[in-house]
């Protein structure tokens, strides 16, 4: 009875399926890979972690392989779909609220899910490296659309020259207050940092 008992949980975790399963399946090797790296990652560590048997596991993912790269894809579709609402294809005002609000959204964004911001978003592993730098060039994409237009609004001296200059102040300023949040450095709220890095961006910017 007593071995019996401290294998049910194992046995019950099958009765989900493995399409209810993989959510959650994601979501741990998630876990795993921001505590400890992608490489920690493997399929008897999440049956572990889940207290399942690895079964279980690869009835959602055939290999280890095939979590991670499904892990990834999902992460970097919400991280590239967050730039996307953040920085939106289209022509802006000049006015200092608009990059007060850009960050305060793109913070947002991040306070939301964490850990596919962490995971993704300068992970110098090699496996997440690609993903890190497609959300990059959409941020720098985006940036220069919104900006250019900005700039002749202006009246910026030699405008379309310091142009690529100005937008990775703005990537840069925007990976870092990224970074200062989830780090939790001296209690940032979304709200508060957004509106500081904004509007010294909008400064820095304004008068370039």
């Amino acid at each position: 009875m007593g071995s019996d008992s401290a294998v049910w949980p194992r046995q019950r975790a099958q009765h989900l399926g493995p399409e209810r399963r993989r959510p959650q399946v994601l979501d741990t090797a998630l876990a795993i890979a921001v505590e400890s790296g992608v490489a920690a990652v493997t399929m008897a560590a999440v049956a572990d972690r889940m207290n399942v048997t690895r079964p279980v596991v690869y009835a959602c993912f055939g290999d280890r392989v095939e979590l991670i790269e499904t892990l990834i894809q999902r992460e970097e579709k919400h991280l590239i779909g967050g730039l996307q609402e953040v920085l939106p294809p289209r022509d802006v005002d000049a006015g200092e609220t608009v990059f007060i609000d850009g960050f305060r959204a793109l913070l947002e964004q991040a306070a939301r899910r964490p850990d596919a911001w962490r995971l993704l978003y300068g992970n110098p592993d090699p496996a997440v490296s690609d993903s890190f730098g497609r959300s990059r060039r959409l941020a720098i994409e985006r940036c220069t659309t919104l900006l250019r237009p900005t700039l002749r609004a202006w009246g910026t001296d030699d405008a379309e020259r310091k142009l690529p200059v100005l937008v990775e102040l703005w990537v840069s300023a925007g990976e870092s207050a990224v970074r200062t949040l989830l780090e939790g450095a001296n209690d940032w709220t979304p709200q508060d940092l957004g509106a500081f890095v904004g509007s010294a961006v909008h400064r820095a910017l304004r008068h370039a």
